[in-house]
């Protein structure tokens, strides 16, 4: 059993979903994920100051054609989180079948992130494993993308009985009506949809600090 978070009043848990170059990278909705990713790394920025616990996936299996899957190598720069989305107290754990992990785990790191090979976390068995184990009273979930990672990931914690809050100002879709239909489902099924100025205040920051025109010539050079 892993080791519980230290009794608090309130316990909460900042649930980021695939903060990678590889989910932020179109040039055509780039106005749309600054808006999120500004969000995103306010978001971050409040857990920082908060000490709110960070569980953070980072997918490093890509669907290409929607049927066949592109195994990207850990170190490339598509599946990299995005630099503001990584505390300096934090523990990586490999996409594997094994199910071990620290008891302690909450205790002695501020982030926690999980590499997958899926959009799914709960189809990983040690992601499954520290979703399923954690207890907190409010798992507040941001990132990529909304009709897909985050809506398995909102869906996974609410059969187990979590609370969960969805940040939607802070997720980004590949498709707006299939997420809008994804939101409508999670809150259907007991999550909580709010926006991050509820959450973390309002900011006056309105861009995460991205060059369009360098993500244009990264994402050629990649």
């Amino acid at each position: 059993m892993i080791r519980q978070l230290m009794r608090s009043r309130r316990k909460q848990i900042l649930v980021d979903i695939s903060t990678q170059w590889f989910f932020f990278k179109d040039p055509a909705d780039f106005a749309h994920q600054q808006k999120v990713l500004a969000n995103i790394r306010r978001l971050m920025a409040w857990a920082r100051l908060k000490n709110i616990p960070v569980i953070s996936t980072c997918q490093i299996y890509a669907n290409s054609n929607g049927s066949s899957a592109t195994q990207y190598s850990i170190d490339t720069p598509a599946v990299r989180k995005l630099r503001f989305t990584l505390l300096n107290d934090r523990i990586v754990f490999p996409p594997d079948s094994s199910m071990d992990m620290p008891c302690d785990v909450l205790r002695n790191y501020h982030q926690i992130i999980l590499q997958e090979r899926c959009s799914d976390p709960f189809d990983e068995p040690r992601s499954e494993r520290l979703f399923t184990e954690v207890v907190a009273n409010e798992f507040i979930i941001i990132g990529a993308n909304a009709e897909d990672a985050v809506q398995a990931t909102a869906l996974g914690l609410l059969q187990r009985g979590k609370t969960v809050s969805v940040v939607t100002d802070a997720i980004t879709w590949r498709d707006r009506s299939e997420a809008s239909l994804a939101f409508r489902k999670m809150q259907a099924k007991g999550a909580h949809l709010t926006e991050s100025s509820r959450i973390a205040g309002k900011s006056h920051l309105s861009s995460p600090g991205l060059n369009r025109r360098l993500c244009v010539r990264l994402e050629q050079k990649n």
